[in-house]
């Protein structure tokens, strides 16, 4: 048998946290998160992120590195001129100017960043160990001179020579750092590591950690930094940042408080903030990532999904409404007759148990092959076993979209109803000036908002079929609907106008239904007269 602990200290993980305790966040999105591949934000994207980061109650915000160019330091003054409850500090290497150019931004605090390990100290810097801990308690002392609040990372703090690192971090606390912070700079460390490192220099003082998961331990060396005394953790929104990432914030602050009933941040805020920087840097949500995930809270299996109709907490950790998000139902080759009844509910199509045998068995068909079943999919399936003829309310009668040299104009015609409408609209792109053409011809109609746009190519060559697949909410409905062609533009309004076709059908399906039950209650009141 292996053993994992190569005998190192035990890790007191079940004991060493309680409610009691404090933990800290520091965000690191907007300077660590942007050194992801092909990620740059703008100075009002970081400024948008800085300030759901506050309304979420995050703590530090490293709103940049102010020694990057001018217009990082832009980006950095955007930050501070917003007046943020949360400490915003600008990441600094090992040189004075590198804090001064900190001050002209107006932070709160700096992260002075020293090498740690003889690899850096030697080959990167061409310095030696005794010349790395005298320049780093000057700079300290320089910093606490201008009221900035410090932290002292020792980069490569996991492969530096545990020993050297203690000296460093307990010179640059001597100097006046508010802090040290453990890095594990490149996801080398294991939890064994982890737990040895941050204990000794807890120590010392106050002590943080900053982990990244080219090991997988990101999360792992996390827990096992606050088991060995840290109170600060370094991470990211959706976990982005270099090669493998940084540990994910979300993931930190749910985990604290599911298990420990510690708060580090607004939990209801998450899923927002998770969006936010998804959008500003073009890397989607993974579908089974942890909190954020399209898959954390949905359903499936129909064991699953008839336990979970019985009881919500049946296989789910927390609430969706925990974190800002909804518990979904989808259908697929796992359904059971409970789950698409309760879809079914949803639109408010009532069936016979006959009819709904008959559909669960079309679902099942059309899950086996391969294809998740839209509530399109669905509501078209009851209507064929149901004899029912669709009345649709919006139909997409003509299309035309033009996105040469200039700016990309649509224009469509609709049915909507018994008429006619045409109207025309220009965005960033054909598909932006066509759903914005659709709006336009629809007005009030068109009150629902686009949750999601997926886009996957189906089939190869430049002739490639795509499917779009939207989820559109209006009030408490949402309804997904899949569309296939070679044009994405013409795919994607057709997969929007059936959506909102839908939504609208559930409408005047249930006004039809206020309009019966009030014609019944008249013949019963007549009656009784």
């Amino acid at each position: 048998m292996v053993d994992l602990f190569g005998g190192s200290p035990d890790i007191p993980l079940a004991s060493a946290l309680d409610s009691d305790d404090t933990v800290q966040l520091l965000d690191t999105t907007l300077r660590d998160g942007e050194q992801a591949p092909g990620v740059s934000l703008t100075p009002e994207q970081k400024a948008e992120v800085a300030h759901e980061l506050d309304q979420a109650g995050v703590e530090f915000i490293e709103a940049g590195s102010a020694c990057t160019g001018e217009g990082e330091r832009e980006t950095i003054r955007q930050v501070t001129a917003l007046d943020l409850d949360a400490t915003v500090t600008s990441f600094a290497r090992g040189v004075k100017s590198d804090i001064e150019l900190a001050l002209d931004c107006g932070v709160d605090g700096v992260t002075i960043v020293v090498p740690a390990s003889d690899r850096h100290i030697k080959k990167k810097i061409g310095s030696t160990r005794s010349e790395v801990i005298t320049t780093t308690a000057e700079l300290v002392e320089y910093a606490k001179d201008h009221d900035l609040w410090v932290e002292v990372i020792g980069e490569d703090g996991s492969r530096a020579e545990i020993e050297f690192l203690e000296r460093l971090m307990k010179e640059a606390l001597d100097a006046g750092a508010n802090r040290s912070c453990y890095a594990d700079t490149v996801g080398h460390a294991t939890p064994e590591t982890t737990y040895e490192y941050v204990s000794r220099l807890a120590a010392l003082g106050p002590v943080s950690t900053h982990t990244h998961d080219d090991l997988g331990f990101a999360m792992t060396n996390v827990w096992v930094s606050l088991a060995a005394g840290a109170d600060l953790v370094h991470g990211t929104v959706n976990g982005i940042g270099e090669r493998a990432g940084n540990v994910a914030l979300e993931e930190v602050a749910i985990a604290l408080a599911h298990g420990y009933d510690i708060e580090t941040a607004t939990l209801e805020q998450l899923y927002s903030l998770a969006q936010t920087v998804s959008q500003a840097t073009d890397i989607p949500l993974p579908p089974n990532k942890a909190v954020i995930g399209e898959n954390a809270f949905t359903h499936e299996s129909g064991i699953h999904t008839d336990g979970t109709l019985k009881d919500k907490t049946m296989y789910e950790p927390y609430s969706p409404a925990s974190v800002g998000r909804e518990r979904r139902l989808v259908l697929g080759k796992h359904a059971g007759h409970a789950g698409v009844q309760a879809a079914l509910d949803e639109h408010c199509v009532d069936v016979s148990e006959s009819e709904i045998t008959a559909i669960v068995d079309r679902v099942k068909e059309l899950g086996d092959r391969d294809k998740r079943v839209t509530d399109a999919d669905l509501l078209t399936i009851a209507e064929e076993v149901q004899g029912r003829e669709r009345d649709r309310h919006v139909k997409l009668l003509d299309l035309t979209a033009a996105s040469g040299g200039g700016t990309p104009t649509a224009s469509v015609r609709l049915r909507v109803g018994e008429n006619e409408r045409v109207a025309s609209g220009t965005g960033s792109g054909p598909v932006d000036a066509a759903v914005e053409a659709v709006r336009a011809a629809l007005g009030t109609d068109a009150d629902a908002q686009l949750d999601s746009y997926h886009v996957d190519a189906i089939t190869g060559g430049t002739d490639a079929v795509v499917t779009v697949e939207v989820e559109m909410s209006r009030g408490d409905r949402t309804v997904s609907v899949a569309a296939s062609d070679s044009d994405i533009t013409r795919c994607s309004v057709e997969a929007m106008i059936e959506a909102l076709d839908r939504l609208l059908s559930v409408d005047n399906n249930e006004a039809s239904s206020d309009v019966e039950r009030s014609a019944d209650a008249d013949d019963v009141s007549l009656a009784d007269d």
